[in-house]
């Protein structure tokens, strides 16, 4: 995030002190007719195919007619470690900060992956899949999954979150059974309730 040498000042771009990346609204800076995106602007997440989507986002609002904003929120993002991780809407913290930790429930469960039950060596080990959700309306505001193959469960997951799906969406949905994806589809335990989250066999 290096701005310092495209000469913002001269300009009268704003940027944010903290880190020198560019305040926007809208991928639009201070000045109306200077707009940007990317991993220079403040509050993006620093991930290509955002950058991409963005500025194609931005393209068509300029010329071609289209008011459709950029959804930073439902992104969905992983860590390709040796347990992966994926995730798409909000955290747990911030759905309780901007809506309230009445209104939020949170469902979550451990499970074995089947391909590392085969393993001595990964046996011992668990995944973890939690959702996050609006008590009043059911809108499933956050997914979290630690397990094999996170990105490839999270993509499909972003899809329903930019839709707006409910939680009764996914547990409604009949699972690819064996599969960890499908393990999203049988939560029942809540994290409020005390309840044990591991999961029961099939």
């Amino acid at each position: 995030g290096d701005t310092s040498k495209l000469g913002l000042e001269n300009v009268g771009v704003a940027v944010n002190p903290k880190n020198s990346k560019i305040s926007a609204k809208f991928e639009q800076t201070s000045v109306p007719n200077i707009y940007v995106i990317g991993d220079v602007m403040d509050g993006c997440p620093e991930l290509t195919p955002v950058a991409i989507h963005a500025g194609k986002a931005l393209s068509r609002r300029l010329f071609g007619g289209s008011n459709q904003a950029m959804d930073y929120r439902n992104i969905c993002t992983t860590v390709f470690t040796p347990l992966e991780y994926g995730t798409v809407g909000y955290s747990e913290d911030e759905a309780i900060a901007e809506f309230g930790e009445e209104s939020v429930t949170v469902y979550h469960k451990y499970f074995i992956p089947l391909e590392w039950s085969l393993s001595p060596s990964r046996g011992s080990h668990q995944g973890f899949c939690k959702a996050i959700v609006n008590k009043h309306t059911d809108k499933v505001l956050g997914l979290h999954y630690l397990g094999p193959n996170a990105g490839e469960v999270m993509q499909g997951f972003g899809t329903a979150m930019k839709l707006g799906c409910k939680f009764e969406d996914i547990t409604e949905t009949v699972g690819i059974h064996p599969t960890t994806a499908e393990e999203f589809t049988t939560l029942s335990i809540t994290k409020e309730s005390g309840e044990d989250a591991a999961a029961s066999g099939c």
